[in-house]
């Protein structure tokens, strides 16, 4: 690597912000010794252009000994951070590549055939006439001999040990903060019969430990390898077998994988194992297809096996594939933590701190909280939230705004409260499978609706009038029914959890303002916010505590739901602008219980709609021992 590249390789013709100081630091800290920079980088600062400036410090052929890595590799987690990337004209250098799925053939007809189960994979010996321009073979060619590949996460650790995808000089890392948890994530083996083909025919034993976890493991792998056998054996398969052999393959090397690293006394990860009741049909000891073949233990059901730290893990498929890395983000809170979390040593890492050019009056906190939103809480407290909605809608007439319900059994509280108090008009929601498709009809609409979000805080970018304002209705705490979780807390690590949602309020709070010359407010709902903000207090950013020190009351009109539906010009009726976003309440106490929620006192329209909708009910769950200390159902 040669650091002192980093000036010439920075894609744009001219610097903003504080780039031009951030490119110093990164270049200083590298040249420094270390092996890891930590780039701690707020919304707005460039961090795509910073990446690509460290990418193109890396060493190139002309520079290195045959035996010596060259190039760079730049990923992230999110999709949609590599669909910006392949979008900006000034990162067109990265080579992207994404998974096979993501391609379709070009053989006649064959047309609508993703590249993973094309012909190539699904007959053996089969010889591709048009190889050399299948889009998914093409872009990996050119992606691989390029000097920057860029990649999901997902696909840059699905591609460790690859003999196309090797060790490279430099690895960026961008949206780094969630690293440890991506780790966690893409290492858990789900067992069930969504990801084990032959799931009916197994008999599934009660899992009462890691050991016995192991001994089940080792006997599915073998279950696996010999089914996976006949399928190679045919000649050729129909798309279903091409699914079913690779998740086999898949699910062999998991196996395998949990089996090695829990065997390795040297290896840092713990793992756990969470059980499922069995289902009704095989409780008799028997799986359906068994044959006979009893036995006095009784069946369990799904398994998912979860490693905690994935050290071995990440070193495999992260650590092992750079000589430098380059890691970046608004929110790697803690670096010893940080370090700890994803196996590197605290001493070779730099953290390099880029200052934040929003001005904090641009980004005002405002403190309209209506109570707690736990679970025992959230009955009481959740109207109270809708009608302070509703207000804030009157005081945004004619401004977008987004709501983070956190959990889609909120998400679908509101949306009825909210059409009950005769607002549903400007109300808008996405269902679990439409995603993306609800978020892109709402933002290319003119009309300035209120969306109802569930899990955006993050890689969601509404600049301008895409977004004006939004409100934090709950504290995203991590789930205590999770037994991760729960054990990290059994430990004691409560710095580690208020981190974890500190971090995801700071994202959020990224949302509706993406420049310097934007604005956009956020509405805390949740009184457990406030609590957050002083626990966590010591791992806040110095540019996100001027924001918590401003936090301020508002004044807001009156309720009166009709008003939320009468968009003015200019922002007449109450709407904030940039030079107003700190007025303080002088009108006495904030929306409390005397203002009770009944829609009797509202604009009854559409509520014979909402009466009609079929409702999602409560999630029945185990509790956690943890369970009354923050909301558990997700």
């Amino acid at each position: 690597m040669n650091p002192d590249r980093i000036f010439e390789a920075f894609p744009a013709p001219s610097y903003r912000g504080n780039q031009e100081q951030a490119l110093r630091d990164i270049r200083d800290a590298f040249e420094a010794g270390n092996d890891v920079v930590l780039v701690r980088a707020p919304t707005g600062s460039g961090k795509s252009l910073l990446a690509r400036a460290v990418a193109g410090c890396a060493r190139t052929v002309d520079e290195a000994e045959p035996v010596e890595a060259t190039g760079a590799y730049y990923t992230t987690p999110q999709v949609s951070q590599l669909d910006d990337v392949a979008g900006d004209e000034l990162l067109q250098d990265l080579n992207i590549i994404r998974g096979k799925s993501n391609y379709t053939c070009i053989l006649p007809g064959e047309l609508d055939t993703p590249v993973n189960q094309a012909p190539c994979v699904r007959e053996r010996g089969y010889d591709c006439s048009v190889q050399h321009r299948c889009p998914y073979f093409s872009d990996r060619a050119i992606a691989s001999n390029r000097s920057i590949a860029a990649m999901t996460l997902a696909y840059f650790m699905q591609t460790a040990g690859s003999e196309v995808f090797r060790k490279r000089d430099v690895v960026v890392i961008d949206e780094a903060h969630g690293l440890s948890e991506w780790a966690e994530m893409y290492a858990t083996i789900q067992l069930g019969p969504r990801t084990v083909p032959f799931w009916d025919d197994l008999r599934v034993p009660e899992v009462d430990s890691v050991e016995g976890a192991v001994r089940y493991a080792e006997a599915l792998a073998r279950r696996c390898t010999s089914r996976k056998d006949e399928l190679l054996g045919q000649e050729s398969l129909s798309p279903g077998e091409v699914r079913e052999r690779d998740r086999l393959q898949e699910l062999i090397g998991e196996l395998d994988f949990f089996v090695e690293d829990y065997r390795d006394r040297q290896s840092p990860t713990t793992w756990l194992v969470d059980q499922d009741e069995a289902a009704d049909s095989s409780r008799d000891g028997r799986s359906a297809s068994s044959s006979g073949d009893e036995t006095e233990n009784p069946n369990g059901g799904p398994l998912t096996i979860k490693p905690m730290d994935p050290e071995r893990y990440l070193r495999y498929t992260v650590w092992d594939r750079g000589n430098k890395f380059a890691l970046l983000s608004a929110t790697i809170l803690n670096k010893d933590a940080f370090c700890r979390h994803v196996g590197l040593e605290p001493s070779r890492v730099a953290l390099v701190d880029v200052g934040h050019t929003f001005p904090v009056e641009n980004r005002p906190l405002y403190d309209v909280t209506q109570g707690k939103m736990t679970y025992e809480h959230r009955e009481e407290t959740l109207p109270k939230i809708a009608r302070t909605i509703v207000r804030i809608m009157q005081a945004h007439p004619d401004e977008k705004g987004l709501i983070h319900a956190h959990s889609y059994a909120i998400q679908e509280q509101l949306e009825s409260l909210l059409t009950d108090f005769g607002v549903g008009d400007r109300v808008r929601a996405h269902s679990r499978d439409d995603r993306d498709a609800d978020l892109e009809s709402w933002k290319a609409s003119s009309e300035p609706d209120v969306f109802l979000s569930v899990k955006m805080e993050e890689a969601l970018d509404l600049k301008g009038d895409l977004c004006r304002w939004q409100v934090l209705c709950k504290a995203p705490f991590l789930n205590t029914s999770d037994s991760r979780v729960a054990h990290r807390l059994e430990e004691g690590q409560w710095a580690w959890y208020y981190r974890a949602a500190l971090r995801t309020v700071i994202q959020a709070c990224g949302r509706v303002i993406r420049a310097p010359d934007d604005h956009g407010a956020t509405y805390v709902a949740d009184s457990s916010l406030l609590d957050l903000f002083e626990r966590a207090r010591t791992d806040m950013p110095d540019w996100f505590e001027e924001q918590v020190d401003r936090l301020s009351e508002p004044t807001l009109p009156e309720f009166e739901p009709r008003a939320a539906l009468e968009a003015t010009n200019g922002g007449g009726g109450g709407g904030y602008s940039r030079t107003s976003s700190h007025s303080v309440s002088s009108s006495g106490p904030k929306e409390g219980a005397d203002s009770g929620g009944s829609p009797n006192e509202s604009d009854a329209r559409g509520r014979s709609q909402s009466r009609s909708r079929s409702r999602r009910g409560r999630r029945s769950s185990k509790r956690s021992p943890l369970a009354d200390v923050w909301d558990t159902d997700g």
